[in-house]
């Protein structure tokens, strides 16, 4: 009885502890990836992070386009599956354990998120710093405040970021 409770409360900390950063496990529907990718509208051979990579399904149909990718999950249980759902598709697909507040965005040639509204600011915050080329950054569910989007389509929200939108020294 000792090992189960262990085990349901280490899987509800995995699952729940993520709230704190950033959003829970939510698996993005087959509909919405396919269009959240065609929005970012990334060619093969970009590089595509995902903040928040859940189980890499957006890992893996960016793979099917030829996008290199990296997902960053906090969910050791996520990343578990996700690395062996996303291996045949490893050459494409890097999953990395790690808090995604504590990594630079900056090489990415797109975004995609799904966060919680709580967390859009400090993520526009973020990117807005990193930015070092244009890129695209589409995020699911939840808009970024005092940011116009370029789109909006069946939940989903594309924002254009480029140098121009660094601050000021």
């Amino acid at each position: 009885m000792f090992w189960i409770l262990v085990v349901i409360c280490l899987f509800l900390l995995a699952f729940s502890g993520v709230l704190l950063f950033g959003a829970p496990y939510l698996p993005t529907l087959k509909k919405q990836q396919r269009e959240a990718l065609d929005l970012l509208s990334l060619k093969p051979g970009q590089l595509l992070i995902e903040l928040g990579s859940g189980d890499g399904r957006i890992l893996r149909e960016a793979a099917r386009r030829g996008v290199n990718s990296i997902g960053y999950e906090l969910n050791p249980l996520l990343v578990i599956y996700s690395k062996l759902a996303c291996w045949p598709q490893r050459k494409l697909i890097k999953i990395r354990w790690r808090n995604f507040w504590h990594i630079s965005t900056s090489q990415a040639d797109g975004i995609y998120t799904f966060l919680l509204d709580r967390y859009m600011t400090k993520l526009d915050k973020k990117i807005v710093a990193e930015v070092e080329k244009p890129l695209n950054l589409v995020s699911y569910t939840f808009e970024i405040p005092g940011r116009k989007f370029v789109k909006k389509q069946n939940g989903l929200f594309l924002y254009h970021f480029g140098v121009s939108t660094k601050s000021p020294e």
